[in-house]
Protein backbone atom coordinates (compact mmCIF):
# COMPACT_ATOMS: atom_id res chain seq x y z
CA UNK A 1 0.00 0.00 0.00
CA UNK A 2 1.20 3.58 -1.32
CA UNK A 3 1.98 5.51 2.02
CA UNK A 4 0.62 9.12 1.74
CA UNK A 5 2.43 11.60 2.85
CA UNK A 6 0.17 15.42 4.32
CA UNK A 7 0.91 18.63 5.17
CA UNK A 8 0.88 20.28 8.45
CA UNK A 9 -2.28 21.47 8.04
CA UNK A 10 -4.09 18.39 5.95
CA UNK A 11 -2.51 15.89 9.19
CA UNK A 12 -4.21 18.31 11.29
CA UNK A 13 -7.51 18.06 9.74
CA UNK A 14 -7.13 14.22 9.70
CA UNK A 15 -6.46 13.75 13.24
CA UNK A 16 -9.29 15.25 14.60
CA UNK A 17 -11.24 14.16 11.96
CA UNK A 18 -10.09 10.42 13.30
CA UNK A 19 -10.19 10.98 17.05
CA UNK A 20 -13.76 11.69 15.93
CA UNK A 21 -14.79 8.96 14.18
CA UNK A 22 -12.80 6.42 16.48
CA UNK A 23 -14.48 8.48 20.11
CA UNK A 24 -17.91 9.41 18.94
CA UNK A 25 -17.01 12.80 19.46
CA UNK A 26 -18.88 16.20 19.62
CA UNK A 27 -19.80 17.55 15.94
CA UNK A 28 -20.00 21.21 16.85
CA UNK A 29 -16.52 20.92 18.70
CA UNK A 30 -14.77 19.86 15.87
CA UNK A 31 -16.54 22.42 13.51
CA UNK A 32 -14.77 25.16 15.85
CA UNK A 33 -11.41 23.25 15.90
CA UNK A 34 -11.55 22.76 12.28
CA UNK A 35 -12.83 26.18 11.51
CA UNK A 36 -15.34 24.97 9.52
CA UNK A 37 -19.53 24.10 9.54
CA UNK A 38 -21.04 20.88 10.59
CA UNK A 39 -22.53 20.40 7.61
CA UNK A 40 -18.61 20.17 6.14
CA UNK A 41 -17.84 17.94 9.39
CA UNK A 42 -20.38 15.30 8.30
CA UNK A 43 -18.44 15.44 5.23
CA UNK A 44 -15.36 14.56 6.31
CA UNK A 45 -16.08 12.12 8.28
CA UNK A 46 -17.66 10.05 5.41
CA UNK A 47 -14.69 10.89 2.83
CA UNK A 48 -12.34 9.26 6.08
CA UNK A 49 -14.79 6.07 6.15
CA UNK A 50 -14.81 5.30 2.54
CA UNK A 51 -10.84 6.81 1.41
CA UNK A 52 -9.23 6.88 4.59
CA UNK A 53 -5.99 8.90 4.93
CA UNK A 54 -5.97 9.56 1.42
CA UNK A 55 -9.14 11.25 1.19
CA UNK A 56 -7.51 14.51 3.18
CA UNK A 57 -4.77 14.98 0.13
CA UNK A 58 -5.42 18.08 -1.82
CA UNK A 59 -6.09 17.31 -5.21
CA UNK A 60 -4.12 19.83 -6.63
CA UNK A 61 -0.91 18.34 -4.95
CA UNK A 62 1.84 17.41 -7.53
CA UNK A 63 0.03 18.73 -10.22
CA UNK A 64 1.79 22.09 -12.20
CA UNK A 65 -0.22 24.94 -12.08
CA UNK A 66 -1.98 26.82 -15.52
CA UNK A 67 0.90 29.75 -15.02
CA UNK A 68 4.09 27.48 -14.78
CA UNK A 69 6.77 28.47 -16.79
CA UNK A 70 9.15 25.69 -18.12
CA UNK A 71 12.98 25.30 -17.21
CA UNK A 72 13.47 26.18 -20.94
CA UNK A 73 11.55 29.80 -20.87
CA UNK A 74 12.95 30.13 -17.56
CA UNK A 75 16.55 29.29 -19.10
CA UNK A 76 15.76 31.67 -22.47
CA UNK A 77 14.77 34.78 -19.72
CA UNK A 78 17.83 33.95 -17.96
CA UNK A 79 20.32 34.12 -20.52
CA UNK A 80 18.98 36.66 -22.23
CA UNK A 81 19.21 38.79 -19.34
CA UNK A 82 22.32 38.16 -19.00
CA UNK A 83 23.71 38.36 -22.67
CA UNK A 84 21.54 40.82 -24.39
CA UNK A 85 19.92 43.12 -21.91
CA UNK A 86 21.61 43.69 -18.73
CA UNK A 87 21.00 46.37 -16.90
CA UNK A 88 17.65 46.87 -17.91
CA UNK A 89 15.11 47.13 -14.88
CA UNK A 90 12.55 44.55 -14.23
CA UNK A 91 9.37 46.72 -15.82
CA UNK A 92 11.70 47.51 -19.07
CA UNK A 93 12.90 44.07 -19.51
CA UNK A 94 8.97 42.64 -19.38
CA UNK A 95 8.46 45.41 -22.01
CA UNK A 96 11.72 43.99 -23.99
CA UNK A 97 10.67 40.88 -23.44
CA UNK A 98 7.13 40.91 -25.43
CA UNK A 99 8.59 43.54 -27.99
CA UNK A 100 11.83 42.06 -29.42
CA UNK A 101 11.56 38.35 -28.58
CA UNK A 102 7.82 37.60 -27.80
CA UNK A 103 7.60 36.54 -24.36
CA UNK A 104 4.73 37.18 -22.42
CA UNK A 105 5.72 37.17 -18.89
CA UNK A 106 4.25 39.56 -15.67
CA UNK A 107 7.35 41.18 -13.98
CA UNK A 108 6.83 39.22 -10.87
CA UNK A 109 8.02 35.99 -12.92
CA UNK A 110 10.44 37.83 -14.19
CA UNK A 111 11.73 39.09 -11.25
CA UNK A 112 11.37 35.59 -9.25
CA UNK A 113 13.65 34.04 -12.50
CA UNK A 114 16.56 36.39 -11.86
CA UNK A 115 16.54 36.50 -7.70
CA UNK A 116 16.98 33.41 -7.90
CA UNK A 117 19.90 33.52 -9.55
CA UNK A 118 21.27 36.57 -7.36
CA UNK A 119 20.28 39.04 -10.05
CA UNK A 120 18.22 42.06 -8.79
CA UNK A 121 16.95 45.63 -10.32
CA UNK A 122 19.25 48.08 -10.68
CA UNK A 123 16.52 50.07 -9.29
CA UNK A 124 15.87 48.03 -6.10
CA UNK A 125 15.74 49.71 -3.26
CA UNK A 126 18.01 49.81 -0.54
CA UNK A 127 16.18 47.20 1.80
CA UNK A 128 16.34 44.92 -1.38
CA UNK A 129 20.39 45.52 -1.81
CA UNK A 130 20.96 44.47 1.94
CA UNK A 131 18.78 41.37 2.23
CA UNK A 132 20.93 40.16 -0.98
CA UNK A 133 24.03 41.46 0.14
CA UNK A 134 23.40 39.12 3.29
CA UNK A 135 22.30 36.01 1.11
CA UNK A 136 25.53 36.01 -0.87
CA UNK A 137 27.78 36.43 2.27
CA UNK A 138 26.03 33.33 3.81
CA UNK A 139 26.69 31.12 0.12
CA UNK A 140 30.11 33.02 0.22
CA UNK A 141 30.79 31.34 4.02
CA UNK A 142 29.22 27.89 2.85
CA UNK A 143 31.65 28.00 -0.09
CA UNK A 144 28.53 27.85 -2.53
CA UNK A 145 30.29 30.75 -4.37
CA UNK A 146 33.59 31.72 -4.57
CA UNK A 147 34.99 35.18 -3.14
CA UNK A 148 35.58 36.46 -6.43
CA UNK A 149 32.02 35.87 -7.59
CA UNK A 150 30.65 37.32 -3.82
CA UNK A 151 32.53 40.40 -4.70
CA UNK A 152 31.84 41.17 -8.17
CA UNK A 153 27.62 40.24 -6.74
CA UNK A 154 27.83 42.69 -4.16
CA UNK A 155 29.44 45.66 -6.38
CA UNK A 156 26.17 45.81 -8.44
CA UNK A 157 23.99 46.11 -5.28
CA UNK A 158 23.98 49.99 -5.32
CA UNK A 159 21.35 51.23 -2.53
CA UNK A 160 18.83 53.78 -3.83
CA UNK A 161 17.67 56.75 -1.31
CA UNK A 162 17.04 60.11 -3.26
CA UNK A 163 15.01 61.71 -1.27
CA UNK A 164 12.63 64.45 -3.54
CA UNK A 165 10.51 67.26 -1.65
CA UNK A 166 6.96 67.21 -2.76
CA UNK A 167 6.01 70.15 -4.59
CA UNK A 168 2.56 70.31 -7.36
CA UNK A 169 3.17 70.04 -10.86
CA UNK A 170 2.98 73.92 -12.62
CA UNK A 171 -0.56 74.66 -14.03
CA UNK A 172 0.33 75.27 -17.43
CA UNK A 173 2.19 73.68 -20.54
CA UNK A 174 5.32 75.82 -21.36
CA UNK A 175 5.17 77.70 -17.75
CA UNK A 176 8.64 76.38 -16.28
CA UNK A 177 11.19 74.08 -18.34
CA UNK A 178 14.15 72.11 -16.60
CA UNK A 179 16.75 71.81 -17.84
CA UNK A 180 20.28 70.13 -17.09
CA UNK A 181 22.99 67.91 -18.78
CA UNK A 182 23.85 63.96 -17.51
CA UNK A 183 27.40 62.46 -17.81
CA UNK A 184 27.00 59.40 -18.19
CA UNK A 185 28.68 56.03 -20.25
CA UNK A 186 25.75 56.44 -22.55
CA UNK A 187 27.03 54.51 -25.12
CA UNK A 188 30.19 53.04 -26.87
CA UNK A 189 33.50 53.25 -24.25
CA UNK A 190 33.26 56.96 -23.59
CA UNK A 191 31.36 59.17 -21.28
CA UNK A 192 29.17 62.13 -23.18
CA UNK A 193 26.84 64.43 -22.05
CA UNK A 194 23.35 64.33 -22.92
CA UNK A 195 21.14 67.72 -22.34
CA UNK A 196 17.61 67.28 -22.08
CA UNK A 197 14.39 69.66 -21.25
CA UNK A 198 11.55 68.15 -19.39
CA UNK A 199 7.96 70.31 -19.08
CA UNK A 200 7.42 70.45 -15.56
CA UNK A 201 3.45 71.00 -16.08
CA UNK A 202 3.48 67.16 -18.02
CA UNK A 203 6.03 65.54 -17.64
CA UNK A 204 6.82 65.87 -21.33
CA UNK A 205 10.67 65.71 -22.92
CA UNK A 206 10.80 68.74 -25.14
CA UNK A 207 14.32 68.67 -25.87
CA UNK A 208 17.19 66.21 -25.96
CA UNK A 209 20.78 66.61 -27.85
CA UNK A 210 23.87 64.61 -27.02
CA UNK A 211 27.35 66.11 -26.91
CA UNK A 212 30.97 65.49 -25.62
CA UNK A 213 30.69 68.30 -23.06
CA UNK A 214 28.30 70.15 -21.57
CA UNK A 215 28.38 72.84 -23.94
CA UNK A 216 26.08 76.12 -25.05
CA UNK A 217 25.80 74.29 -28.08
CA UNK A 218 24.30 71.47 -26.53
CA UNK A 219 21.76 74.03 -24.56
CA UNK A 220 21.66 76.07 -28.08
CA UNK A 221 20.49 72.79 -29.98
CA UNK A 222 17.42 71.65 -27.07
CA UNK A 223 16.10 75.66 -27.36
CA UNK A 224 16.14 75.33 -31.05
CA UNK A 225 13.41 72.27 -30.62
CA UNK A 226 11.66 73.96 -27.85
CA UNK A 227 10.79 76.78 -30.27
CA UNK A 228 10.79 74.70 -33.24
CA UNK A 229 8.19 72.42 -31.93
CA UNK A 230 6.42 74.03 -29.05
CA UNK A 231 7.58 77.73 -29.36
CA UNK A 232 8.97 80.40 -26.90
CA UNK A 233 8.54 79.33 -23.09
CA UNK A 234 8.06 81.15 -20.07
CA UNK A 235 10.92 79.73 -17.44
CA UNK A 236 13.92 77.95 -17.87
CA UNK A 237 14.95 76.02 -14.32
CA UNK A 238 18.29 75.00 -14.43
CA UNK A 239 21.28 74.50 -11.99
CA UNK A 240 23.98 76.60 -11.46
CA UNK A 241 26.45 76.00 -14.10
CA UNK A 242 28.54 79.06 -15.81
CA UNK A 243 26.07 78.74 -18.98
CA UNK A 244 23.09 79.55 -16.58
CA UNK A 245 24.78 82.03 -13.81
CA UNK A 246 27.77 83.44 -13.65
CA UNK A 247 30.36 83.61 -10.43
CA UNK A 248 33.40 84.21 -12.21
CA UNK A 249 34.34 88.66 -11.85
CA UNK A 250 37.10 88.41 -14.92
CA UNK A 251 36.48 87.52 -18.39
CA UNK A 252 37.91 88.64 -20.90
CA UNK A 253 36.62 87.23 -24.28
CA UNK A 254 33.14 87.70 -24.39
CA UNK A 255 32.19 84.62 -26.87
CA UNK A 256 33.82 82.22 -24.00
CA UNK A 257 30.80 83.90 -21.71
CA UNK A 258 28.56 81.65 -22.59
CA UNK A 259 26.46 83.00 -19.48
CA UNK A 260 26.13 85.98 -21.52
CA UNK A 261 24.84 84.08 -24.60
CA UNK A 262 22.77 82.28 -23.03
CA UNK A 263 21.38 85.12 -21.55
CA UNK A 264 21.00 87.24 -23.92
CA UNK A 265 19.64 84.95 -26.09
CA UNK A 266 16.62 84.67 -23.87
CA UNK A 267 16.67 88.42 -23.09
CA UNK A 268 16.03 88.40 -26.32
CA UNK A 269 13.07 86.04 -26.48
CA UNK A 270 11.44 87.41 -23.04
CA UNK A 271 12.48 83.83 -21.13
CA UNK A 272 12.85 84.02 -17.56
CA UNK A 273 15.87 81.81 -15.99
CA UNK A 274 15.55 80.30 -12.59
CA UNK A 275 18.60 78.30 -10.94
CA UNK A 276 19.32 76.12 -7.67
CA UNK A 277 22.14 74.43 -6.54
CA UNK A 278 19.78 72.04 -5.01
CA UNK A 279 19.28 68.85 -7.39
CA UNK A 280 16.02 67.94 -5.84
CA UNK A 281 14.57 71.44 -6.09
CA UNK A 282 14.26 70.40 -10.05
CA UNK A 283 13.79 67.04 -9.20
CA UNK A 284 11.48 66.07 -12.14
CA UNK A 285 14.64 66.53 -15.04
CA UNK A 286 16.67 64.34 -12.01
CA UNK A 287 14.53 61.85 -11.97
CA UNK A 288 13.83 62.08 -16.13
CA UNK A 289 18.10 61.04 -16.00
CA UNK A 290 17.02 58.48 -13.54
CA UNK A 291 14.94 56.77 -15.61
CA UNK A 292 16.56 56.57 -19.14
CA UNK A 293 19.97 55.78 -17.22
CA UNK A 294 18.34 52.39 -16.74
CA UNK A 295 16.51 52.34 -20.15
CA UNK A 296 17.99 54.56 -22.73
CA UNK A 297 21.34 52.76 -22.60
CA UNK A 298 20.16 49.40 -22.88
CA UNK A 299 17.98 50.92 -26.11
CA UNK A 300 20.79 52.84 -28.20
CA UNK A 301 23.06 49.51 -27.61
CA UNK A 302 19.96 47.51 -28.69
CA UNK A 303 20.17 50.07 -31.55
CA UNK A 304 23.50 49.79 -32.04
CA UNK A 305 24.52 53.46 -31.64
CA UNK A 306 28.31 53.89 -31.13
CA UNK A 307 28.55 57.87 -32.22
CA UNK A 308 26.80 61.23 -31.23
CA UNK A 309 25.46 61.47 -34.79
CA UNK A 310 23.67 58.02 -34.51
CA UNK A 311 22.57 59.16 -30.94
CA UNK A 312 21.03 62.41 -31.85
CA UNK A 313 19.20 60.76 -34.65
CA UNK A 314 18.12 58.25 -32.41
CA UNK A 315 16.62 60.27 -29.65
CA UNK A 316 14.13 61.80 -32.29
CA UNK A 317 12.05 58.31 -32.31
CA UNK A 318 12.93 57.44 -28.51
CA UNK A 319 11.56 60.63 -27.11
CA UNK A 320 8.15 60.20 -28.96
CA UNK A 321 7.93 56.94 -27.31
CA UNK A 322 8.65 57.78 -24.20
CA UNK A 323 6.02 60.66 -23.68
CA UNK A 324 3.37 57.84 -25.02
CA UNK A 325 4.87 55.89 -22.35
CA UNK A 326 5.12 58.25 -19.09
CA UNK A 327 3.85 61.56 -19.88
CA UNK A 328 1.07 63.31 -19.46
CA UNK A 329 -1.13 64.44 -22.86
CA UNK A 330 -0.62 68.10 -23.59
CA UNK A 331 -3.38 70.25 -23.57
CA UNK A 332 -3.01 73.16 -25.75
CA UNK A 333 -5.45 75.21 -24.30
CA UNK A 334 -3.60 75.54 -20.95
CA UNK A 335 -0.22 76.16 -23.22
CA UNK A 336 1.93 79.19 -22.03
CA UNK A 337 4.23 78.57 -24.98
CA UNK A 338 4.28 82.13 -27.12
CA UNK A 339 3.65 81.32 -31.00
CA UNK A 340 6.54 79.65 -32.69
CA UNK A 341 9.11 81.75 -34.08
CA UNK A 342 10.55 81.89 -37.48
CA UNK A 343 13.67 79.49 -38.79
CA UNK A 344 15.43 82.56 -39.13
CA UNK A 345 14.77 84.00 -35.97
CA UNK A 346 15.47 81.07 -34.20
CA UNK A 347 18.89 81.53 -36.60
CA UNK A 348 19.76 84.63 -35.71
CA UNK A 349 18.91 84.55 -32.15
CA UNK A 350 20.91 81.67 -30.73
CA UNK A 351 24.17 83.09 -31.50
CA UNK A 352 27.46 83.81 -30.58
CA UNK A 353 28.33 87.44 -30.52
CA UNK A 354 31.64 89.18 -30.02
CA UNK A 355 33.41 92.22 -30.43
CA UNK A 356 36.10 92.58 -33.02
CA UNK A 357 38.03 95.23 -34.51
CA UNK A 358 39.43 95.47 -38.19
CA UNK A 359 43.02 95.00 -37.92
CA UNK A 360 45.94 96.11 -40.55
CA UNK A 361 44.90 93.99 -43.23
CA UNK A 362 41.26 94.79 -42.95
CA UNK A 363 40.50 91.79 -41.62
CA UNK A 364 38.85 90.24 -38.82
CA UNK A 365 40.38 87.88 -36.41
CA UNK A 366 38.56 85.03 -34.69
CA UNK A 367 39.43 81.58 -33.66
CA UNK A 368 42.48 82.03 -34.86
CA UNK A 369 40.90 82.47 -38.41
CA UNK A 370 41.15 85.74 -40.36
CA UNK A 371 37.90 86.43 -42.13
CA UNK A 372 37.19 89.39 -44.62
CA UNK A 373 33.65 91.33 -44.75
CA UNK A 374 32.02 90.94 -47.86
CA UNK A 375 29.05 92.46 -49.82
CA UNK A 376 25.69 89.98 -51.18
CA UNK A 377 27.73 89.52 -54.12
CA UNK A 378 30.94 88.24 -52.49
CA UNK A 379 33.07 91.40 -53.05
CA UNK A 380 35.31 93.07 -50.22
CA UNK A 381 34.65 95.82 -48.60
CA UNK A 382 37.10 97.45 -46.62
CA UNK A 383 37.65 99.77 -43.51
CA UNK A 384 39.86 101.41 -41.29
CA UNK A 385 42.03 99.70 -39.00
CA UNK A 386 40.22 99.90 -35.29
CA UNK A 387 36.79 100.26 -36.84
CA UNK A 388 34.56 98.41 -33.91
CA UNK A 389 32.87 95.41 -35.51
CA UNK A 390 30.22 93.26 -34.00
CA UNK A 391 31.03 89.52 -35.11
CA UNK A 392 28.12 87.38 -34.96
CA UNK A 393 28.30 83.32 -35.30
CA UNK A 394 24.41 82.03 -36.39
CA UNK A 395 23.04 79.12 -35.19
CA UNK A 396 23.50 77.65 -38.90
CA UNK A 397 27.22 78.47 -38.54
CA UNK A 398 27.18 81.15 -41.00
CA UNK A 399 29.69 84.47 -39.54
CA UNK A 400 28.34 87.79 -40.53
CA UNK A 401 29.70 90.87 -38.68
CA UNK A 402 27.51 94.75 -37.80
CA UNK A 403 30.00 97.35 -39.07
CA UNK A 404 27.87 100.67 -38.79
CA UNK A 405 24.75 99.47 -38.81
CA UNK A 406 25.30 97.74 -41.69
CA UNK A 407 25.71 93.35 -42.22
CA UNK A 408 28.28 91.91 -43.72
CA UNK A 409 29.09 88.61 -44.76
CA UNK A 410 32.27 87.35 -43.71
CA UNK A 411 34.29 84.92 -45.84
CA UNK A 412 37.46 83.33 -44.44
CA UNK A 413 40.61 84.20 -45.88
CA UNK A 414 42.50 80.72 -46.77
CA UNK A 415 45.93 80.38 -46.08
CA UNK A 416 46.99 79.25 -49.53
CA UNK A 417 45.68 80.74 -53.48
CA UNK A 418 42.78 78.47 -54.18
CA UNK A 419 43.50 79.06 -57.29
CA UNK A 420 46.89 79.82 -59.19
CA UNK A 421 46.48 82.42 -62.37
CA UNK A 422 49.92 80.94 -63.76
CA UNK A 423 49.01 77.46 -63.65
CA UNK A 424 45.21 76.88 -63.69
CA UNK A 425 43.68 77.34 -67.15
CA UNK A 426 40.53 76.79 -68.19
CA UNK A 427 39.71 75.39 -71.48
CA UNK A 428 36.99 77.93 -72.47
CA UNK A 429 37.22 81.33 -70.35
CA UNK A 430 33.77 82.38 -69.43
CA UNK A 431 33.21 84.12 -66.49
CA UNK A 432 30.83 82.17 -64.06
CA UNK A 433 27.34 83.87 -62.80
CA UNK A 434 28.18 85.72 -59.65
CA UNK A 435 25.14 83.89 -57.24
CA UNK A 436 23.79 86.72 -54.60
CA UNK A 437 24.07 85.99 -51.55
CA UNK A 438 21.81 86.58 -48.36
CA UNK A 439 22.46 88.80 -45.43
CA UNK A 440 19.72 89.61 -43.07
CA UNK A 441 17.99 92.26 -42.67
CA UNK A 442 19.69 94.21 -39.30
CA UNK A 443 17.83 92.72 -36.48
CA UNK A 444 17.52 94.49 -32.67
CA UNK A 445 20.16 91.42 -31.02
CA UNK A 446 22.76 92.21 -33.53
CA UNK A 447 22.73 96.15 -33.04
CA UNK A 448 25.83 97.03 -31.34
CA UNK A 449 24.94 99.37 -28.71
CA UNK A 450 21.94 97.03 -27.58
CA UNK A 451 24.13 94.68 -27.03
CA UNK A 452 26.81 96.59 -25.27
CA UNK A 453 24.08 98.18 -22.97
CA UNK A 454 22.94 94.29 -22.07
CA UNK A 455 26.77 93.53 -21.63
CA UNK A 456 26.97 96.50 -19.10
CA UNK A 457 24.11 95.41 -16.72
CA UNK A 458 25.74 92.06 -16.30
CA UNK A 459 27.29 92.13 -12.83
CA UNK A 460 29.98 89.62 -13.42
CA UNK A 461 31.47 91.69 -15.98
CA UNK A 462 31.52 95.30 -14.26
CA UNK A 463 34.95 96.11 -14.09
CA UNK A 464 36.01 93.24 -15.95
Amino acid sequence: MRKVELSMSEDQKYEIVKKLVETKGNIKRAALKLGVTKRHVYRLIKGYIKEGKSYFVHGNKGRKPSNFVSEEVRECVLNLYEEKYYDANFTHFKELLESEEGIKLSVTTIKNILNENLIISPKANRKTCKAYKKIIRMKSQEKEISKKEKNKLIEKFHAVDHPHPRRPRCKYFGEMIQMDASHHLWFGDKKTHLHAAIDDSTGQIIGAYFDGQETLKGYYNVFEQIMTTHGVPYMFFTDRRTIFEYKSKKNPKVEDDTFTQFGYACHQLGVEIKTSSIPQAKGRVERLFDTLQSRLIVELRLAGVTDLESANEFLTSYIQKYNEQFALEINHTTSVFEEQVTKEQINLTLAVIANRKIDTGHSIKLDNKYYQPTDEYGKPVHFYQGTEALVIKAFDQNIYTTINDTVYLLEEIPSHARKSKNFDFELTETKPKVKKKYIPPMSHPWKGPSYQRYLDNQKHRKGA
